[in-house]
């Protein structure tokens, strides 16, 4: 989780993060918390009950005016015209090679403003991005440091998030949001998340956001909720094949090979990256990719080759122990006709081939 040196960000919390014992980590230029109590036992209340998470690290666009459903049709391969106000949509930011400038979510407020909920590290290039690519018509404003971000994951997140508001949560579907009240206190309620879980990601502004933290920990310690850190976050979202830029899915890749072809909408018209999806889906790919278990011993890591008779075949992008399944997984992109279902590989751990298998994605299913 660590990594490049240079002065770090910190969420309002971070100091909080300190008092209940968090280790913290470098994460994306920020100082996030890695782990509290520790990563299986995290992992497994947002699993079983609840885990609270600070994301405020995440980064949030917004395109406003009347040209702004243009410019979110043209910076992604998604189709925003089919949001209705309070519905989201995951999507992308795709370059003319169509591949990743970023994944994002899209959030339609009105006719005439929208959000764009982007990746920490990829904030002010993102921005910047956008801002040399919108039409006119269309104005741009980075409100990230507006913003803080709370996600409350887990199969009782909403009994106990339904403690502090008035709004009748169980009307809320799952990638749509409300704008209400949470303590009193002005908020954006989202029934999305990145753990496979139900679950909330809650808006709120920086000032009041530790008033809300502390509130939903006395609600919910009681039925069990837990804060939990990014190695939790890591594991559920790879049990649950939800991509992480920077390493499932960059500038390398496209939307396509990424196994996202359900979000490119090509007959909505002009995008950034259409063309070359277009040849590309004609061509046909040439690699993809896909999720595995290991058969052999071993824990597959990011880097590390996927080999077929010991010749090269591919590369993981993630890997490592599935605490809900019992068995180590992992993603990586493999030559295409290597790509089915029960298709046998190695990967190449410290020089050693261990046996691995594809398998269905995603792993873990939760109970609807």
């Amino acid at each position: 989780m660590s990594e490049a040196i240079g002065p770090l960000r910190r969420t309002p919390l971070c100091e909080m993060h300190r008092q209940l014992g968090a280790r913290m980590v470098a994460f994306g230029g920020w100082e996030m918390p890695v782990q509290y109590a520790g990563i299986l036992e995290e992992h497994r209340a947002v699993r079983e009950r609840a885990g609270l998470f600070d994301v405020s690290h995440m980064g949030e666009i917004e395109i406003t005016g009347p040209g702004a459903l243009e410019a979110v049709q043209y910076l992604t391969p998604n189709d925003a015209s089919r949001l209705s106000a309070g519905e989201v949509q995951y999507s992308a930011l795709t370059t003319p090679e169509g591949t990743f400038v970023d994944d994002i979510t899209v959030y339609k407020f009105a006719a005439d403003r929208y959000w764009l909920t982007v990746n920490a590290s990829n904030i002010e290039k993102d921005f910047a991005w956008i801002r040399e690519h919108v039409i006119s018509g269309a104005e741009v404003r980075n409100i990230s440091d507006e913003m803080a971000l709370l996600a409350l994951q887990g199969p009782r997140a909403q009994e106990i998030l339904e403690k502090l508001t008035s709004v009748d949560l169980g009307t809320l579907r799952y990638f749509r949001f409300v704008e209400a009240q949470v303590i009193g206190i002005d908020c954006c309620i989202s029934r999305t998340g990145y753990t496979g879980e139900d679950g909330f990601e809650i808006y709120i502004s920086p000032q009041h956001v530790a008033t809300l933290w502390n509130a939903l920990l006395e609600a919910g310690t009681p039925m069990g909720l837990q804060p939990c850190g990014l190695g939790a976050r890591d594991t559920l979202r790879l049990e649950a094949k939800m991509a992480l830029y920077g390493q499932d899915i960059d500038d390398r890749h496209t939307v396509l090979e990424a196994d996202l072809g359900w979000i490119v909408k090509l007959e909505k018209g002009e995008f950034i990256g259409r063309e070359a999806l277009v040849r590309q889906k004609a061509a046909g790919i040439s690699r993809k990719l896909v999720g595995f278990e290991m058969r052999g011993r071993g824990i597959a890591r990011p880097h590390y080759t996927i080999t077929r008779d010991s010749q090269l075949i591919g590369e993981v992008t993630s890997g490592g122990p599935a605490p809900s399944l019992g068995k180590n997984i992992g993603l990586g992109y493999v030559a295409v006709q290597y790509a089915a279902i029960g298709t046998e590989f190695d990967i190449v751990i410290r020089g050693q081939p261990v046996a691995a298998r594809v398998v269905p994605t995603p792993f873990y299913k939760r109970a609807r």
